[in-house]
């Protein structure tokens, strides 16, 4: 099964977001989360904060096992970008582009087993 979590209008370029996001693509959780809190990156906290809300999603949600949980893709797009400018010499002003973007990570997961109740036999003992 799979769970979504996302995160929209986050300050920073997606070229940066997508450095971190590769790194953790393809991993179980757990591990996942050890990296990005080890990561030196500013991606890594973004990430690490949607990671959590999926987790959340899994168990919480959809009663799924935090320990079969992993990271089965991150689509990291563009969001708007806003524009200021900054003043130079002679009147004149450059224009300066700061950079959102949108992050959805799919997390994957197998339901966690219900166990069935034993039969008894005709001589009730359980088989």
């Amino acid at each position: 099964m799979e769970v979504t979590a996302e995160s929209k209008f986050v300050r920073q370029s997606v070229r940066k977001v997508c450095l971190v996001a590769n790194t953790i693509i393809g991993l179980k959780v757990e591990i996942a989360q050890d990296i990005l809190k080890n990561l030196n990156k500013r991606a890594a906290k973004v990430l690490l904060l949607i990671l959590k809300q999926g987790i959340g999603n899994a168990v919480n949600n959809f009663k799924l096992d935090k320990t079969k949980l992993l990271v089965k893709r991150i689509e990291v797009g563009k969001g708007p970008i806003y524009k200021r400018s900054r003043a130079v010499s002679r009147g004149q002003s450059h224009e300066i582009l700061k950079r959102t973007s949108h992050i959805t990570m799919v997390i994957e997961g197998e339901m966690a087993k219900k166990e069935k109740p034993l039969k008894k036999g005709a001589d009730g003992t359980k088989s």
